[in-house]
């Protein structure tokens, strides 16, 4: 099949069993790639009820249709399983360049079952694959791994790792590779340490096959020349997506000691301008990435140095602001410490976040943290990151399962400032002040995640537009509006977001280039066509889009006890406590405009009053077949 590798690669880690199957082109046509084939995968082939750290448990990498060609940043990997976070569906992604090496190898996906006997990692160049002894690696952080196996295996070689979280199934724990990128979200990472996986690596030599080479090759010389052209293209590569702290502060949305507020006054000192100023040496870029948005620097500070990638936003947010970080330098420590550990940033910051206000309302004492913290005090930050990422005492092992765990543990009203959905914490906007992306949180299908559906401009401006466009309006000079948007609308636009934001990772390609600079959508259904030789419109993958999302929340409904509505509410504080400063001092989102929030969204998605899809919508979309 033209676009596609045309194998996929099937272990059996508990039988030492290997095996390949050609791919289907019938899950092609209707579920596209990377996203697509993970939920088709899950549903299908996991067990129900199983447990997210079970042998029966599937590790899932899945590449798309776009990856690894001649095109703006295709370089996206898409990992799925079922999430030790939730308990539901469970998927991330990430770029660098492990997704094109694996097709190279001729696989567009990887089925991990079972569980290693001893430490070990998977080791593939092109047809070669084998289960290999991980004893040299075991215990290393993620980026020492990386390095290691480099060393030993060649540069060529693209490789996955986790950290000591990843090994003792710390719930957040995450997948990195290329040195800084990383699958964060959902605790993918700790699904493969539960299979005693420490990497995974990759050389591919080979080709995948093209519909039509030379148009596609003009076409891609093409979407880099649009990409290049665009009014945002020099404004954004130097900042990356550090370029929106001070904006996204501006405008109230910043969440500042453990989503307390939503405004900081230090914002000017843990900016992209502070990153170009302070840390930087070069920038760094994914596979095919005319936009790149990484950043590779050095920072020094009071609890030690490093190299490092980053910081990126959703970071610098927490970090920063949600931890109170009052420069760039301990924001990026700590964004250093996170990566080698092998955890999840957000959910990092968000629990030493948590841990810190029970601390201060006395709900957690010092002899059970083992030291008096506080926010602002990268000694404290450092303290607890290690604590929850190593397990080292009884609290640790709470803190490791994330704030929805430990706040139910804890009780006595932290349940109301444990900020997540559905078990997944919070990312770097806060919302009471912008229904739309409060919905867009709400309702994501993996937890709370900004990535589904970014639509906090429309709650600010009223008007959908990319990023740099969104900066350069501002606020026009005044304090950040009250947003009136009707639950329809906000419905409406989460909705869009949600169809159009996953498309790309359908296709596996960077979505940034679309979100920050406006390269038209167009583009990306005429690439997929002449690549695979199969007509397809953006419309076509919209309605794809759709499907998906309510295959995942079936996969959610069948492996969560009773979930439903009750799984969408946002923590408490967000509903019952008005903002106490900044530009939105004094607002909240009621329960009751949360409900008609939700009502709106679930009639406009065709789900029933508990947020269930109904017959007639999987009728619709195309899923009676499977469900």
């Amino acid at each position: 099949m033209d676009g596609y590798a045309g194998k996929i690669l099937r272990i059996d880690l508990s039988k030492e069993k290997i095996t390949t199957e050609p791919l289907s082109e019938k899950m092609c046509n209707e579920f596209i790639g990377g996203r697509g084939f993970v939920a088709k995968t899950l549903y299908q082939e996991l067990p129900p009820d199983t447990e997210p750290f079970g042998e029966n448990n599937l590790f899932i990498i899945a590449t798309g249709p776009l990856s690894g060609h001649f095109l703006p940043a295709s370089g996206k990997t898409h990992f799925g399983s079922k999430s030790p976070a939730t308990g539901g569906y469970a998927d991330s992604n990430m770029g660098g360049h492990f997704g094109p090496a694996l097709k190279y190898a001729g696989f567009d996906m990887a089925v991990i079952t079972g569980k290693s006997k001893t430490p070990s990692y998977v080791f593939i160049k092109d047809d070669i694959v084998e289960i290999r002894s991980a004893d040299p690696y075991w215990g290393k952080g993620s980026l020492i791994c990386e390095d290691m196996m480099k060393k030993d295996l060649g540069e060529d070689f693209q490789i996955l790792t986790i950290g000591p979280a990843g090994e003792k199934m710390v719930k957040f724990a995450c997948i990195s590779h290329d040195f800084g990128r990383q699958a964060g979200r959902t605790g993918i990472g700790a699904v493969l340490g539960s299979k005693n996986i420490k990497a995974i690596a990759v050389k591919g030599t080979g080709a995948i096959p093209v519909f039509n080479v030379d148009k596609a090759f003009a076409k891609g010389k093409e979407a880099f020349q649009k990409v290049f052209q665009k009014p945002g293209f020099k404004g954004w590569t130097p900042e990356g997506t550090a370029g929106i702290t001070d904006w996204v502060n501006e405008v109230g949305a910043f969440p500042a000691k453990n989503f307390q507020t939503s405004h900081i006054d230090h914002s000017h000192m843990i900016n992209g301008k502070k990153v170009i100023e302070k840390l930087k040496i070069t920038d760094k870029g994914c596979y095919c990435c005319p936009t790149p948005c990484g950043k590779y620097g050095h920072t020094r500070t009071s609890m030690g140095e490093a190299f490092m990638e980053g910081p990126e936003f959703e970071t610098i947010s927490l970090f920063g602001g949600s931890c109170m970080l009052k420069t760039i330098e301990e924001v990026a420590y700590a964004n250093y410490l996170c990566d080698e550990l092998g955890i999840d940033t957000i959910s990092g910051a968000s629990v030493a976040a948590f841990t810190i206000e029970c601390f201060e309302k006395g709900l957690i004492p010092a002899d059970e943290i083992g030291k008096e913290v506080k926010f602002g005090d990268l000694e404290s930050i450092v303290y607890l990151l290690n604590l929850m990422s190593l397990k080292q005492n009884a609290l640790g092992e709470l803190l490791s399962q994330g704030v929805k765990t430990a706040s139910e543990n804890i009780g006595n009203g932290s349940e109301k400032f444990a900020i997540h959905v559905k078990g997944l914490e919070w990312t770097g906007y806060e919302c009471r002040n912008a229904p739309s992306m409060m919905l867009a949180y709400m309702t994501a299908d993996v937890g709370a995640h900004h990535n589904r559906a970014w639509v906090l401009g429309q709650d600010v401006v009223g008007a959908a537009t990319n990023v740099h466009d969104l900066i350069s309006a501002g606020t026009k000079g005044d304090k950040r509006p009250k947003a009136v948007i009707s639950g329809k609308d906000s419905a409406q636009f989460v909705i869009d977001s949600q169809h159009t934001r996953p498309i790309f990772d359908l296709l596996g390609c960077c979505r940034l280039q679309l979100m920050e600079l406006g390269f038209e959508v167009e583009n990306y259904a005429e690439l997929y066509s002449i690549i695979t030789g199969k007509k397809i419109t953006w419309d076509d993958l919209v309605k794809i889009s759709e499907k998906v999302w309510n295959l995942t929340r079936m996969i959610s409904a069948r492996e969560i006890k009773n979930f439903g509505r009750a799984f969408d509410y946002p923590p408490a504080r967000f509903y019952e406590e008005p903002t106490p400063s900044g530009p939105n001092k004094g607002y909240c989102i009621c329960l009751k405009d949360l409900d008609e929030l939700l009502d709106a969204y679930y009639t406009a998605r065709g789900w029933d009053k508990n947020g269930i899809p109904t017959k007639r919508t999987l009728e619709r979309v195309g899923l009676t077949h499977m469900i």
